[in-house]
């Protein structure tokens, strides 16, 4: 055969890139669950941090394990803040970033909030945790926050990214004083923004919001949009599932202050 000539190159090259196509096929195939499986308890180690849980393993196993040990359920809430369905704890279901990506579409256009199907992890510790999902400077940011039983009080955080870039955009993960700030902090629903992130330092005695990165001006706005999305579409789960009176955020309304000023008078009066 004449080497040389047009038809063997077509041909050679037609069963190389067969040849390099069915490889690649064989080994994502083979390496597909390996990979569903880190992933899964990547997102596991994420949400269990932002829970504030410590030493829960290095391996997958261990991971998983601790989370099946202390997840008390998880329940998938609607835009009317009723709940739709669970996710199995025993098999330690779990929303994926693709899953949160899609949700992503909901949380955003109300006129598909009638779709919105979003998580609520609710731990043994008195800990509820919810994800946020949005975009930053070059790609996808996602991340959880923590809340204490009140549903107010904000326990921890934990955020991740595809592409920020180091040591600027990508703090949001790699900067443990960042993610600190959150700790503390007051969700609160009669601001447009229950929590959020601030450039230029939060101001005093506001107590729903953290100081932005520096340097990081476009990754930490897009964050904070992110967190205010996500966090108004929980809180009609939120109103829903708070405490009666949880006195720091109910401003009064809730009918227990009330009460408790009328028994003050009347203890005065006698």
């Amino acid at each position: 055969m004449n080497t040389n000539n047009n038809v063997y190159t077509v041909i050679y090259t037609t069963i190389v890139v067969v040849l390099v196509a069915a490889i690649l096929a064989f080994v994502s195939q083979k390496l597909g669950p390996m990979q569903a499986a880190n992933q899964k308890a990547e997102t596991i180690s994420q949400i269990l941090t932002a829970a504030q849980f410590e030493d829960f393993g290095s391996t997958n196993a261990e991971k998983i394990d601790f989370y099946k040990k202390n997840i008390s359920e998880v329940v998938l809430v609607n835009a009317d803040g009723q709940k739709v369905g669970e996710l199995d704890c025993k098999d330690a279901k779990i929303y994926s970033v693709a899953e949160l990506k899609a949700q992503n579409y909901n949380v955003k256009d109300e006129a598909k909030s009638g779709d919105l199907k979003i998580p609520m992890y609710r731990f043994s510790n008195g800990i509820t945790v919810v994800p946020i999902y949005g975009a930053g400077l070059w790609g996808p940011i996602w991340g959880y926050i923590a809340v204490e039983s009140d549903l107010t009080t904000v326990a921890g955080a934990y955020f991740d990214h595809e592409s920020e870039t180091p040591g600027l955009g990508g703090k949001i993960k790699d900067d443990p004083s960042f993610r600190a700030q959150f700790a503390g902090k007051k969700i609160d629903f009669s601001d447009d923004a229950p929590l959020s992130i601030i450039k230029g330092g939060v101001p005093a005695g506001k107590k729903n919001a953290v100081d932005a990165i520096t340097g990081a001006t476009m990754t930490s706005k897009g964050l904070s949009a992110a967190i205010v999305a996500w966090m108004n579409a929980f809180k009609p789960a939120f109103s829903a599932a708070a405490p009666s009176c949880a006195c720091n955020c109910c401003n009064g309304e809730c009918g227990q202050h009330e009460a408790e000023e009328n028994n003050e008078s009347n203890e005065t009066e006698e």
